[in-house]
């Protein structure tokens, strides 16, 4: 499975190009499940997300010369409202949750303690951390939901998960139509797709190191 997904991964830009000239305008839907699924649905943080968009982004100035069926604005509307919908759902998702795990008094990782640091933090550096984590894979998925459980300003989540959806998806798109068909990329589109999966994996290690440099400080 893990071989599989890599494989997919690593040839996205040619099931990107297959699908579009199998399914025709369809193939928006596809891309909004995978956009929504990967940030809507805690279960689904492997699915691409920035490879996606670099990739659709790419496929779309290829239109220009022949009939792939994705248009740069379309893209924009459709996964932008995708993110932001997930996103949503995934708040919703920590909100009914929250109240109804973190109860138990004398619990290690369900006290209510954590659900009142939880809100503390996100009513501080929520908006912020809403934005920020759209660029970070797997905190992309974990962000909404953990502001749903610390109950952030509902006002406040909609306004920045909307400014995260769209700065997200429209830099990657506008990337990958821009530079997605230079000769070079072109010739190395699964070199440039691996690099930036791995590229945005790096605020999670080096998250993970300070945090065992940390510890073994202590």
């Amino acid at each position: 499975m893990i071989s599989h997904l890599f494989s997919y991964i690593a040839h996205l830009d040619s099931h990107l190009i297959d699908a579009s000239s199998t399914y025709g305008p369809a193939v928006y839907g596809i891309l909004f499940l995978i956009i929504f699924c990967e940030t809507g649905l805690v279960i689904f943080p492997f699915l691409p997300g920035d490879s996606l968009l670099f990739v659709a982004g790419a496929v779309a100035a290829m239109g220009s010369a022949n009939s792939h069926g994705l248009r740069l604005p379309d893209l924009l509307l459709v996964l932008s409202l995708a993110a932001f919908l997930g996103n949503a759902v995934n708040f919703q998702i920590g909100r009914f949750i929250g109240p109804k795990v973190f109860h138990w008094e004398k619990s290690r990782w369900f006290n209510p303690h954590h659900l009142a640091s939880a809100h503390a933090f996100y009513e501080k550096h929520g908006g912020k951390t809403v934005v920020i984590s759209r660029f970070v894979p797997l905190l992309r998925t974990f962000a909404p939901f953990v502001a749903g459980v610390g109950d952030m300003t509902h006002q406040r989540f909609y306004l920045f998960n909307a400014i995260g959806a769209v700065l997200w998806v429209s830099s990657l798109l506008v990337a990958g139509y821009y530079f997605g068909n230079v000769p070079f990329i072109k010739g190395h589109l699964t070199l440039v797709i691996l690099s930036i999966v791995a590229v945005t994996l790096i605020p999670i290690m080096y998250a993970g190191l300070k945090a065992r440099m940390h510890m073994k400080k202590k």
